[in-house]
């Protein structure tokens, strides 16, 4: 069974004043020939465009034909002109189309828009010339990375598409979809089926991939027309020529092919290159002029024209790149290469019908002089005069030219002007062939050894560590520099300049062991935090620890879930425009029932406008901006709530199995928390808790706000802990009448219990009236036939319907707001920068790959609350409108609690066992709490000026002392550090000289209902 696709929910920190610019690789290239700009995609997901303010048209070479008698030599396009260091392009814009690599874009509808594939698995088009260019469109979905675009002409209405699915797909420009799928390798059942090479020309479209072949295909049907076989190792790039009948194709194995479809065979195979060929290029109508360039970073230009054999044509290294070159454009006289770095570099092109510089050798001159004129002597570039304007012209150094094939010949050509030069005949006679295998070219000098231009680009992350507190990140960028950050309030926190990253990480590492609660990866060159439902709510810390602008009372063990923190302020508009929504459907829906049952009377108020209440910190007014206020429990209390889940159970002993008979008699009572009336906050959020759930918290035994028992209170959650409210054990009727309190059948049906409003009691019986019975049958059906959606308009959907039930029972009251997003007091304020880069996505299990549903930023989620709400999953729902997240099961640590070398009373059970387990997050300060209760007589009038048992008791493991503060599972990680039990000790520290006299309290053990291990308070 295919598991289910299921929605995260990932966030990019901004960048402190980030210019325009790639900040890493560039994979793709296209030019705008006629508007003078260069378009580039990259592996940071980002398309840039440059204005290049250069003529593009300008003394273009005529590709189309060759002028034997031209007597103007073209213009001078050294290296060393004295334009190089003159910065002509500037930044037009970008868009952040992907989030993954960027691998291939192309220039479609006269140049009007910019096709896009990325390993996000998705095709975007960008079209840069409209009004609103600051996002792109999606007009296509792989299902896995898409490598490759094609398109048949720029003003074609339709691209296709190859990826590593194994699939090329044909995609309509205008937004109509899917018009053509291929399966590339489904004939042939081939597991190598994946497209890293396409090209379209007329009626062939030709793909290439791993499995080294060349297949064929009609672009209109789809049909497989024939297959080409010949190279060895992987297909990267491929060319057809404009009557189609020759195909180019550059393949890892080292080779350039020419394949000719009327014979259907390899005509050509050219070794220019001693590495992988990763890109061709060639505007000319029959490919007799094209570039390649390797995975050495080497530039070549090939020049066949006139030649009747390709062997004899010339090809020159034009430049050479630091590292793989996976892309190069040509347009006028310059030609631009993208690298792995995030610049670009502009070259000036070579004219290959220069002459060619002969060496001081004999050795050439006597291979020159004994050759026979080879059959490409005849169409060779001569020009008529080698001077312009009483300069020479600058010639091609001999160490420039490559060897084109195994089969090439020297070109003698070059050569006539040589004194002495003849045909010579005989048993003398060599072939120039053998001249030129007999001559060492020695190393390679590429034409140029710089670049006339670079387009500077930015630096971006490529490497992260998270500290071990889950909340800080230390990045290393491109230039070296180590930043660290803060994934809550999403901004640098410090920089520590060019640094190694192991180095740094020790110096501001801390000793804690927090749970994973988001995956973070810089492969774009941003930091990137994912969240999901699974594990985003693992993670805690003590309030005491955050970092918070403004002052917040917490309790002493209030503990804030990171995920649910993040989260709440990432969508902070979000749930402020969901507020205004819903504010809007209770009133409109109010008045809709009074008017249909007459019960409104004339000119009576929509709404009724409530005095303010109190800041406390909440309101969020920046600029002058009306900000909606999150409403406030109705007992107006401010109080932070209480943490559950910090209960010390006595565990079943190592060597012993335990059975439900004796399991009563291995029970130790808890602590009374501080013996001090603590204020409960009360939130809106978790499940309805019994009793027996609140034997097994450590702090329950607290008094009711006001004096008062609020049933319908529902106890803030922690994840993998239990609700903490004021609850008492039901008697028989209160049993019988539960199920009641969500008999709906809309309830039974999504398993749901809605929040009892309006003063309705577990005990409310709807009488039931005979006359009645098809009329509430039928509401009740119309009820069942609800569609709720499995998305957070599916949570909105519910609360509606809430409200519908509760005016069908109580007309008159008025509607009480169902969405109760939480406070400040449980998640303090987070000012996030309006730029952080939200996205949805959702994870595919089928394909291996995500896809984004969303992509906004924080100050744009309000405004597209429609787009969101479709799009989000419902848990993000529950947790932003009803402050609910998934109750998982807690996370307990076992250890053994002994007093150190028996100087003072054990707290062991009558048989001994002194093993015991608590909440992973549970701190030393408290364990020493409860055995202070388990050792001392408790006195019924405390004294408040009394030592703490934290100052007079000390914990240690592994002889070490153990930090007051520190946690379980920080102990087991870094102190303890080997698996079984913990062992704890406890001693005195002497400010108490009396306490080793003392006697242990002897408390009778009592069976609880709530947990196996739980103990009964004192």
């Amino acid at each position: 069974m295919a598991r289910k696709a299921r929605q995260r929910i990932s966030y990019v920190l901004p960048l402190a004043n980030s210019p325009g610019g790639h900040r890493l690789g560039v994979n793709g290239l296209a030019v705008d020939s006629d508007q003078s700009i260069l378009y580039s995609g990259g592996r940071d997901g980002v398309i840039c465009a440059w204005n290049l303010n250069l003529d593009l048209h300008a003394h273009k070479v005529d590709t189309n034909k060759v002028d034997t008698h031209s007597s103007s030599p073209p213009e001078d396009t050294s290296s060393n002109s004295n334009s190089r260091r003159a910065r002509c392009y500037t930044f037009r814009s970008q868009v952040q189309a992907h989030t993954h690599w960027v691998n291939d874009v192309i220039l479609t509808h006269s140049n009007a828009a910019l096709v896009s594939a990325s390993s996000d698995l998705t095709v975007k088009v960008w079209r840069p010339q409209a009004e609103d260019n600051q996002s792109s469109a999606t007009i296509g979905l792989h299902d896995d990375y898409v490598k490759c675009l094609a398109t048949p002409g720029t003003h074609a209405d339709w691209v296709a598409s190859g990826g590593l699915d194994h699939k090329i797909r044909v995609w309509d420009l205008h937004g109509n979809g899917e018009r053509l799928q291929i399966d590339a390798g489904e004939d042939d059942n081939s597991a190598k089926g994946s497209v890293y090479a396409l090209s379209v020309r007329g009626s062939i479209m030709a793909s290439g991939g791993p499995e080294s072949v060349v297949r064929l295909w009609d672009p209109k049907s789809g049909k497989r027309i024939t297959k080409l076989v010949g190279h060895t190792d992987n297909v990267r790039d491929i060319l057809i020529n404009q009557d189609g009948d020759t195909i180019m194709t550059a393949s890892s194995d080292q080779t350039v092919k020419v394949w000719s479809m009327t014979a259907g065979r390899c005509m050509y195979t050219l070794t220019m290159h001693s590495d992988s060929v990763w890109s061709l290029y060639s505007d000319h109508p029959q490919l007799s002029i094209f570039y390649s360039s390797d995975r050495a970073g080497l530039i070549a230009k090939t020049d066949v024209r006139g030649s009747a054999d390709m062997d004899d044509g010339l090809s020159l290294a034009l430049a050479q790149e630091q590292g793989g070159v996976n892309k190069v454009v040509v347009a006028g006289e310059y030609f631009w290469t993208a690298t792995s770095s995030s610049s670009i570099n502009r070259w000036n092109d070579v004219d290959t019908g220069r002459e060619i510089q002969i060496p001081d050798s004999p050795r050439y001159h006597r291979g020159s002089s004994l050759g026979v004129r080879s059959k490409t002597a005849s169409t060779a570039i001569k020009y008529g005069s080698p001077e312009v304007n009483g300069e020479a012209e600058e010639k091609i150094p001999f160490d420039c030219i490559l060897r084109v094939s195994n089969r090439a010949t020297l070109p003698t050509s070059k050569f006539r002007e040589l004194e002495g030069a003849s045909t010579l005949s005989g048993e003398g006679a060599r072939k120039p062939s053998e001249a030129f295998l007999e001559s060492d070219l020695g190393v390679i000098v590429p034409f140029h050894s710089l670049p006339e231009e670079t387009i500077e680009g930015q630096h971006g992350l490529i490497k992260h560590v998270l500290l071990n507190d889950r909340k800080r990140v230390l990045t290393l960028d491109t230039a070296g520099e180590v930043m660290m950050w803060d994934l809550l309030k999403c901004v640098p926190i410090q920089s520590f300049g060019k640094r190694h990253l192991e180095d740094v990480m020790p110096e501001v590492n801390t000793t804690e062991s927090v749970a994973n609660w988001c995956a973070v990866d810089t492969r774009t060159g941003r930091l990137a935090c994912v969240l999901e439902e699974n594990y985003c709510f693992d993670a805690e810390m003590y309030a005491d620890e955050a970092d918070v602008e403004e002052p917040i009372q917490f309790r002493d063990d209030q503990r804030i879930n990171l995920g649910k923190w993040v989260l709440r302020y990432l969508f902070d508009n979000l749930i402020n425009e969901e507020i205004k929504q819903d504010d809007i459907f209770r009133t409109n829906l109010v008045a809709h029932t009074q008017q249909s049952n007459g019960l409104r009377r004339e000119n009576a108020p929509l709404s009724i406008q409530l005095p303010k209440s109190p800041n406390y910190g909440w309101e969020r007014n920046q600029g002058g901006n009306e900000t909606v206020i999150t409403p406030r429990p109705a007992n107006g209390n401010i109080h932070a709530a209480m943490t559950p889940g910090l209960a010390i159970g006595v565990a079943t002993p190592a060597a012993v199995a335990l059975n439900h008979g004796t399991q009563a008699q291995n029970h130790l009572p808890s602590t009374a928390e501080e013996g001090t009336d603590l204020d409960e906050r009360l939130s809106h959020q978790g499940q309805p808790r019994t009793s027996n759930d609140r034997s097994a918290d450590y702090f329950s035994s607290n008094p009711t706000l006001f004096g008062q028992h609020d049933n319908d209170s529902k106890g803030a959650t922690t994840p993998g802990g239990q609700a903490e409210g004021l609850m008492h054990e039901p008697n028989e009727a209160e049993r019988e009448e539960k199920p009641k309190e969500s008999g709906s059948l809309f309830g039974k049906k999504f398993r749901m219990n809605f929040p009892r409003k309006l003063g309705r009691s577990s005990v409310e019986v709807k009488p039931a009236v005979v006359d009645e019975k098809a009329e509430e049958s039928d509401k009740s059906s119309e009820r069942e036939d609800r569609i709720i959606e499995d998305n957070l308009l599916g949570v909105i959907q519910k609360l509606r319907t809430d409200y519908q039930e509760q005016l069908e029972n109580t007309i008159t009251e008025p509607l009480e707001q169902g969405i109760h997003p939480s406070l400040p007091s449980e998640t303090p304020v987070l000012n996030i920068p309006p730029s952080t880069t939200i996205i949805i996505q959702e994870d595919r299990p089928d394909s291996g790959g995500v896809v984004d549903l969303y992509r906004g930023h924080v100050s744009s989620v309000g405004r597209d609350s429609d787009l969101i709400e479709r799009t989000a999953p419902m848990w993000l729902g529950d947790l932003l409108l009803l402050n609910q997240i998934p109750v998982k099961e807690t996370v307990k640590v076992s250890f053994v609690l002994q007093p150190y070398q028996d100087l003072l009373p054990s707290i062991a059970s009558a048989d001994g066992n002194a093993r015991l387990n608590a909440n992973r997050m549970l701190r030393a300060k408290k364990i020493l709490s409860y055995v202070a209760e388990r050792i001392e007589p408790q006195s019924q009038y405390p004294d408040p000026k009394a030592l703490k048992p934290e100052e007079y008791l000390d914990l240690y493991c592994q002889n070490q002392p153990v930090p007051l503060n520190m946690t379980l599972a920080t102990l087991r990680v870094h102190v303890w550090r080997t698996g079984g039990d913990v062992m704890l000790y406890y001693k005195s520290n002497g400010r108490r000289p009396e306490l080793g006299q003392e006697t242990p309290v002897n408390i009778p053990f009592e069976a609880s209902a709530g947990s196996e291990y739980s103990m009964p308070r004192i």
